[in-house]
């Protein structure tokens, strides 16, 4: 292995020159552990790996411009209307489970093919005479799954129109009309008034 020769100081560089270099190369290494000034100096005491990631918690502030509606009609409760036809399509469908229960059950049994049609067109139109009845009639509260969501609301309507019937409200009312016409009423008083007066 050959000998080197020994390190020799940095040529003609005076003392002050000497401490200005070393301060920077000091920096210079803690810059690079820190990742361009992002984390700790060294990971030395800290219990972490000083591995540095970002935030994923936080959350960025809204926009302040205009967070809400302007004008009140949209702020308004309007009630969410169910589609008829996922709610007929769930009916049918309804009606369809418990026949193909029938027939299958019917086939189990080894009934003749003509027999399992004849008994399930009979089911099928039974059941079809009471899902109508039963529409007109109401019948009992019904719990539902929370995907059910169109049946949510058809059942929330009809509750909403059997209160509203219940307390004697008319059809057209709208809300916070009574303070309309309190308001009204007063104005109406206030320009009598300066009429009086004259």
């Amino acid at each position: 292995m050959p000998i080197l020769p020994p390190a020799s100081p940095r040529p003609s560089a005076s003392l002050a020159g000497l401490r200005l270099i070393e301060t920077l190369d000091t920096h210079a290494n803690s810059c690079a552990i820190m990742s361009d000034n992002v984390g700790l100096s060294t990971p030395r005491g800290s219990g972490t790996s000083g591995y540095v990631q970002r935030n994923l918690a936080h959350i960025r502030p809204r926009d302040q411009a205009a967070p809400y509606p302007k004008d009140l009609d949209s702020l308004r409760h309007r009630q969410r209307q169910p589609d008829k036809g996922i709610l007929e399509h769930d009916r049918k469908r309804q009606i369809e489970v418990k026949v193909f229960e029938l027939r299958d059950k019917l086939e189990d049994d080894e009934v003749d093919e003509e027999e399992i049609d004849r008994r399930c067109d009979e089911l099928r139109q039974k059941l079809i005479a009471e899902a109508e009845a039963g529409k007109k009639s109401g019948g009992p509260r019904k719990t539902f799954k929370e995907h059910q969501v169109h049946e949510m609301a058809d059942a929330k309507i009809k509750e909403s129109e059997r209160l509203r019937k219940a307390l004697k409200i008319s059809s057209d009312y709208e809300e916070g009309s009574h303070w309309k016409r309190q308001e009204e009423r007063l104005r109406t008083a206030l320009d009598r008034e300066p009429d009086a007066k004259e």
